[in-house]
């Protein structure tokens, strides 16, 4: 079997064995702590420009099928697994891990000590790395990841989002159902739009099943074309690295704040921290994974959470208006905030799972019921401006 290299920009090496496809790969090294999900975590688009490791010790065991992928490919620069699992042993399974991975053209190595390589990355942070099956030569390799780019300041989310708005209409998977439409029945919907910074599939599956009528559209959308789409409310989208790379989104949330109630998640939480006035900064080695616990501070219920970020929103650099609703218990970092006037929230983590626990589901339904709240006032508001019928 071939051999095949790891090479961080600190000049750490590791040697393994080729898992996927043959060639090299360049990316940021970070790890996730999920025991499962692999194949959702492979396309979450929060993942572009990054090289995942797996600290599990066992992957592809339960192989891959279509139903469960979280975007229409993978969006993983690299895939680093102490043992690639050479059977699928489950039902559903349609294809095993490696052969997926080859045929979308993943670079993958296994065979390494991946607990070895997480204590690294604790220590000294997430860093630039190679996987490679070419270029065997330490010195050449890590002289390349030295010059390859870095995520602070790049932007990712143009790589990854849709390139013209469309229609949303499929809720979550029941059995035997399949992906049903609004498996609660709600009988009063709303409209709203989803901005595409890198949406998983299980966001507006979520959405849909909340009683939302959804849209998604690019990440470049301005304001003004969200609105004329006549939306009840706005969605902010999960996605890949450095939101101060994408100016033109923060610009976009900056002027719908006052105007429409807004849901952020994850990167969109992020953007709409730096639309509000606020800062963020990059964390060393940041959150990946299904344990997180993150206490909502004004009912000191702790929630273990799914999670998948690198950048993080400053508490300290928020304006006044703007109220920290949920921190991390691991490092204090901020979870969640709420605007203390306008209808305008949004969480760090992600409550949609996928993988990871349901504790947090309750935010769509959050959503839902700012958005029901918002439609009635706006319209006792046109009814006392007599631009409503009276009955």
């Amino acid at each position: 079997m071939k051999q095949a290299l790891l090479a961080l920009e600190d000049g750490t090496m590791f040697s393994g064995k080729p898992f996927g496809t043959l060639g090299e790969t360049f990316g940021e090294v970070v790890f996730n702590t999920n025991l499962t999900g692999y194949q959702e975590v492979l396309t979450d688009p929060s993942y572009k420009g990054q090289i995942v490791s797996m600290t599990y010790p066992l992957m592809g065991n339960y192989g891959i099928n279509e139903a469960d992928l979280e975007s229409v490919r993978p969006q993983v620069e690299g895939f680093i697994v102490k043992e690639g699992s050479k059977r699928a042993s489950n039902w559903r399974a349609q294809c095993g891990l490696e052969e997926w991975l080859q045929r979308h053209g993943v670079v993958g190595i296994q065979g390494l000590d991946t607990r070895a390589l997480t204590r690294h990355l604790r220590t000294r942070g997430a860093m630039r790395g190679a996987i490679s099956t070419t270029d065997l030569d330490p010195d050449s390799l890590i002289a390349r990841v030295q010059a390859s780019p870095g995520l602070i300041g790049r932007d990712l989310v143009c790589e990854v989002t849709c390139d013209g708005p469309y229609a949303w209409s499929d809720g979550e998977w029941c059995w035997p159902m399949g992906y049903a439409q609004d498996i609660a029945g709600h009988r009063e919907r709303f409209r709203v739009v989803a901005y595409d910074f890198g949406v998983k599939r299980n966001i507006l599956r979520k959405l849909v099943n909340s009683g939302c009528d959804v849209t998604v559209v690019p990440a470049s959308t301005t304001a003004s074309e969200a609105l004329q789409l006549n939306p009840d409310g706005i969605f902010l989208s999960n996605g890949p690295g450095d939101p101060e790379g994408v100016p033109y989104a923060i610009e976009a949330v900056r002027q719908l704040i006052a105007v429409k109630p807004i849901f952020g998640i994850c990167l969109g939480h992020q953007i709409l921290g730096l639309a509000l006035g606020g800062k963020t900064y990059k964390l060393k080695f940041g959150h990946r994974g299904g344990n997180q616990p993150v206490m909502h501070l004004s009912t000191h219920k702790v929630e273990i959470t799914a999670q998948n970020h690198g950048f993080a929103v400053d508490a300290d650099s928020l304006p006044a208006e703007v109220e920290v609703t949920h921190l991390n218990l691991n490092d204090r970092t901020v979870e969640g905030m709420r605007h203390r006037e306008l209808p305008v929230f949004s969480v760090q983590y992600h409550p949609e799972a996928s993988p990871g626990p349901h504790d947090s589901w309750y935010l769509f339904e959050r959503f839902r019921t700012i958005l029901g709240e918002y439609a009635t006032n706006r319209h006792r508001v046109q009814q006392d401006r007599g631009l409503l019928a009276r009955p």
